[in-house]
């Protein structure tokens, strides 16, 4: 099901019939190397993991998958995630290693945080990385997110950035420091 498009890119929701996607994703050690998570163990439990995931319908947030406009090819996903263990909803994404660099992980993370504040109407969305990974963190300033603190979670040293809905909508009204897209 197609949630939405940007410029470059078509978000849809997971099925089932992304699992080799997914497998190969994940099974990427650079694309990995700042999560904290392990691969899927075989393109079945990858498969398994699309056929259970439902927080569409639960929540009415989820990540989606991304697809180039052009192309139709699968590069990866991103979108929103409710934090019930702080309350909070986390804006995230992965890319394959062949789209990074390109402004991908913005664009798209740009689509689910409009979503988030005009349609969810939420107030703050957070984001999280290890400290080690800049690239992550620069998506994150660009999308107008601050510091906020730094903490350890399943024993990684990790980051979180946030933005408020009303610093987020002041931003995109400015089409300096937030370009279309």
């Amino acid at each position: 099901m197609i949630v939405g498009r940007t410029a470059r890119l078509e978000l849809r929701r997971f099925t089932t019939a992304e699992a080799q996607d997914f497998f190969d994703l994940n099974a990427d050690p650079e694309v990995m190397r700042y999560t904290g998570e392990e691969p899927f163990a075989s393109l079945a439990a990858a498969r398994r993991f699309l056929a259970d995931y439902d927080p569409y319908s639960r929540t009415g947030l989820g990540r989606w998958s991304l697809y180039l406009l052009a192309t139709g090819e699968y590069i990866g996903w991103c979108g929103l995630k409710y934090l019930a263990h702080v309350d909070e909803v986390d804006v995230g994404y992965r890319l394959m290693r062949r789209a990074w660099g390109q402004g991908y992980a913005t664009e798209a993370a740009r689509f689910a945080m409009d979503f988030g504040f005009d349609e969810r109407r939420l107030d703050v969305i957070v984001a999280r990385a290890m400290h080690a990974n800049g690239a992550s963190i620069g998506v994150m300033k660009k999308l107008g997110m601050t510091w906020e603190k730094d903490f350890v979670e399943s024993g990684l040293e990790l980051c979180q950035y946030r933005v408020t809905r009303e610093r987020y909508l002041s931003l995109r009204r400015s089409p300096f420091s937030h370009p279309p897209g």
